[in-house]
């Protein structure tokens, strides 16, 4: 055991703000933490399976667990934020619970689950309800000796059609139950390529520049196809002299060819799909088409000077190929990573990225596809040309719209353009200068993309991540040319629809892209009361293409216990749900949002009316008898107000200036992120690596699973000046060096003795052959590998010396800082919002005024 030290003072950065009047002393060591019910909620499935028929607690989403599906979705692909559904419209108003449910259909699955079932449904397609158009499924019955079945969405009979009778045993249960994946599981896969009600539309609108596009696009549908990609890179003089262009190139050969080692051994795996096509555009002041043809010995580069009406002069098969040969694609690559050693004559640093993505969508308009753009400079050519503004520095209010909603267009017209054909939209950023994410970033939002955001780009350091990032992009469960339905049974109706989506309708998003890690939100309103006596029934439906050109509807089912009471329904409430709705929420009224007189300010209160508002109604409801001053918390959401005050505290909503840019990027990225990655974010996992034990994160000798440590409270009261603490918020690490740390410590981590000497410019941890080292280094593949193999930026931050310790200090999510309060103060201000109104016998709901007493 090292020595332990003294507790160290609040790190440097920027000032909180200060709860005015009165507050009772808090020990911060006895308010509710966060983590204790993380950790708990962890062992308690470490050895357990989770089988997700109604009535039983699901594990938390920070949980890594395996589930066995009964005929209910694994959580993995549907949450909500109550599994017990209030019975009245009624009930759910004096709770103040909302009833979300977040999807997430393409999630990846634990190794030792068995794959989602995939069905083979022919001509006919899959049994559906004749009124609402509901999907069969393990909660319908069948009647009429099998030949009609009742949906359990609307209670309509359907006829069955000849094809799929079968009899029923005593029980009214087909005979036919145990070869019936579709009756037994809650997520299954139907396909249905061969039957052309199910293929994709061609887009309502084709424009001009889509004219030497495939004359399928005169036909209703298209058939079927596989993946194809669009690269797009941007080689203006930014992008060259930052290195972001050399990096970019070295990252597509590393996907389409792999990476070798000076011996022959594999580095790295290529890891394009097999036989999806891909093209190459580059684009500066002009556009550059390639014809990548094996027929050439090099690539025949075609310029488009004419950039405000951009068309693309080349048939598909000839713009689009296999990867394979090699030698072509090769040397277009070459080419543009020499243009570091050898700045091309003529270089200009302007940007027609709108343009670009205007021929990448001419290209897939037919068939669908995605888009990867690599930018470094702002559009400031042809198509969707944006003005520099001219104040786009600190000078700016927080509050000032025009730094979160599209300056042209353009952009939004183009975002759902390519939604419609079926093409989702990337972008890899690595700006040198401010380039208006919300106009741009509006594309990838609406056609279902990402965005990666490299400020400041250093390929040493940037480099690999870029890599890393390109390699989750093509491997994970991706799928294109999406729509989806979602369905609730009687007495419930689908309200709001929150993610990354275009909506031509209120019912039905449109994706151009959905892959494994993103996820949309429901919300759902009372019309009926609902019958205790049955269950409340959640249905989506996802068509969408594979990326090897199979048609297919993935399709979530789940049964809800309904509740009269309220405190059933408290019991069986999931917080994780809840916050990740706050954010979506937070993150949809920013984005659609044109009133001038709307500010974050607001925003922020009505958040924290929302946390005051819950818990109220619990101690209302559910714990009336107890004294009228005491703080009472429900167990389900003991972590509410610390996971709200992150929210205040997170980028998009922050009090403190944040570059525009950046807090566009974020709201961009909660608004699809799932639940887990969002609950991670608010509340970053933190280490104390320092103190482990001698067999925490090594491989057990018999199972070979290594176990992971646990995590501590996210303060600077918990943290002592001989440690060694890792943070982790998704999106960046950071390793804190202890003024007072150990030499040994540091010298089996480092190989240095002296804090002075730690090299802080490291990109990641040198291999040493020490016991900690390999501790270390195997806690940060594991959350390497959580994330997919997505790898994260790691910050080496020394006590009192290093600037990364500021990143650091505003993740301690506890701690005054972020121009918010600390977590006592604002527990404290929650409370007196309760309390004033238990002794005021008041309501106390969202939307309330409850501001004037403070």
């Amino acid at each position: 055991m090292y020595a332990q030290g003294t507790h160290i003072p609040q790190p440097p950065h920027s000032a909180g703000a200060t709860l005015s009047g009165f507050r009772a002393h808090i020990e911060p060591h006895q308010i509710p933490s966060p983590v204790d019910s993380i950790e708990d909620d962890r062992v308690k499935w470490a050895n357990q399976t989770y089988m997700t028929l109604p009535g039983s607690h699901v594990p938390q989403s920070t949980t890594e667990f395996v589930a066995i599906d009964q005929g209910n979705s694994s959580p993995k692909f549907i949450r909500v934020s109550t599994w017990n559904m209030p019975s009245t419209s009624r009930l759910a108003e004096d709770l103040n619970i909302p009833i979300v449910a977040i999807f997430q259909p393409f999630a990846d699955l634990d190794d030792r689950e068995e794959p989602v079932p995939l069905i083979e449904c022919g001509e006919s397609g899959p049994a559906r309800c004749e009124k609402c158009g509901g999907y069969v499924n393990p909660w319908c019955t069948w009647t009429a000796g099998g030949t009609r079945w009742k949906c359990n969405l609307c209670a309509h009979e359907t006829r069955v059609e000849s094809d799929y009778f079968s009899a029923l045993d005593a029980n009214f249960a087909r005979l036919d139950y145990s070869e019936r994946p579709e009756l037994q599981k809650g997520t299954v896969d139907f396909v249905v390529s061969s039957s052309s009600d199910y293929w994709a539309s061609n887009p309502p609108r084709p424009n001009s520049f889509y004219g030497l596009a495939d004359s399928t696009l005169r036909d209703a549908v298209r058939r079927p196809q596989k993946m194809r990609y669009v690269f797009a890179l941007d080689v203006s003089s930014a992008s060259v002299t930052s290195g972001f262009l050399a990096s970019a190139c070295v990252a597509l050969r590393t996907v389409f060819y792999g990476r070798f080692l000076k011996d022959g051994s594999e580095a790295a795996r290529a890891c394009l799909p097999l036989e999806c096509n891909i093209a190459l555009v580059t684009f500066d002041d002009a556009l550059h088409i390639y014809d990548l043809s094996p027929d050439h010995a090099t690539p025949r580069q075609l310029v488009i000077p004419d950039v405000d009406d951009p068309f693309l002069p080349l048939p598909s098969s000839a713009f689009l190929i296999l990867p394979c040969p090699r030698a072509v694609i090769e040397s277009l690559l070459d080419s543009l990573q020499q243009r570091q050693v050898s700045f091309p004559p003529g270089a200009t640093s302007h940007s027609c990225l709108g343009s670009a993505l205007r021929a990448s969508l001419a290209a897939l308009v037919h068939s669908g596809g995605h888009v990867v753009s690599f930018i470094c400079t702002p559009p400031d050519f042809g198509a969707g040309r944006l003005v520099p503004l001219e104040h786009s520095n600190r000078d700016e209010t927080i509050d000032d719209k025009k730094f979160y909603m599209p300056r042209d267009v353009e952009w939004s017209n183009l975002g759902e353009e390519c939604a419609d054909a079926g093409v989702g939209v990337t972008m890899f950023m690595a700006p040198t200068k401010f380039v208006d994410i919300a106009s741009i970033g509006a594309v990838p939002s609406l056609s279902g993309g990402d965005i990666f955001y490299h400020w400041d780009f250093k390929p040493l350091r940037d480099g690999p991540i870029l890599e890393s990032q390109l390699r989750r992009l093509v491997t994970r469960n991706t799928t294109y040319n999406c729509t989806l339905r979602v369905r609730a049974s009687s007495g419930l109706r689908t309200d709001h629809l929150m993610g990354n989506f275009h909506l031509p309708n209120p019912s039905t998003p449109t994706f151009g892209t959905l892959d494994a890690d993103k996820a949309f939100s429901v919300s759902f309103t009372h019309v009926a009361s609902i019958s205790p006596h049955q269950y409340a029934s959640i249905q989506c439906a996802v068509l969408h293409t594979t990326v090897d050109g199979q048609r297919r509807v993935r399709v979530v089912n789940l049964a809800l216990q309904v509740a009269e009471l309220a405190g059933n329904v408290f019991r069986f409430a999931d917080m994780d749900v809840v916050i990740s709705h706050f954010m979506r929420q937070c993150r949809s009224i920013l984005a659609i949002t044109r009133t001038p007189t709307l500010k974050l300010s607001a925003i922020r209160e009505e958040l924290t009316e929302q946390c005051s508002a819950i818990l109220y109604s619990y101690r209302r409801h559910c714990a009336a008898a107890t004294v009228q001053t005491q703080l009472i918390i429900p167990e389900a959401f003991r972590g509410l107000p610390v996971y709200t005050l992150s929210i205040l505290k997170s980028k998009p909503l922050k009090a403190k200036y944040i570059d525009p840019d950046a807090r566009n990027y974020h709201r961009h990225k909660l608004l699809g992120a799932s639940v887990r990655s969002t609950m991670y974010h608010l509340y970053p996992r933190m280490l104390a690596v320092h103190d482990l034990n001698d067999s925490i994160a090594l491989p057990h000798p018999e199972t070979g699973i290594a176990e992971m440590p646990s995590l501590m409270r996210g303060s600077h009261v918990f943290m002592r000046e001989s440690g060694i603490y890792l943070i982790d918020n998704e999106e960046l690490q950071v390793l804190w060096i202890g003024q007072s740390a150990s030499p040994q410590l540091l010298h089996d981590l480092f190989g240095v003795d002296d804090i002075f000497e730690v090299d802080i410019q490291l990109t990641e941890l040198p291999v040493m052959e020490t016991r900690f080292s390999k501790q270390v280094r195997n806690i940060l593949a594991q959350r390497c590998k959580e994330k997919g193999g997505r790898r994260t930026k790691l910050l080496i931050a020394r006590q009192n010396f290093d600037a990364a310790e500021i990143e650091f200090a505003d993740m301690l999510m506890e701690d005054h800082n972020n121009a918010a309060l600390a977590y006592p103060d604002y527990l404290s201000l929650v409370h007196k919002h309760i309390t004033t109104a238990v002794q005021n016998g008041s309501a106390l709901s969202p939307g309330a005024s409850i501001r004037a007493p403070w």
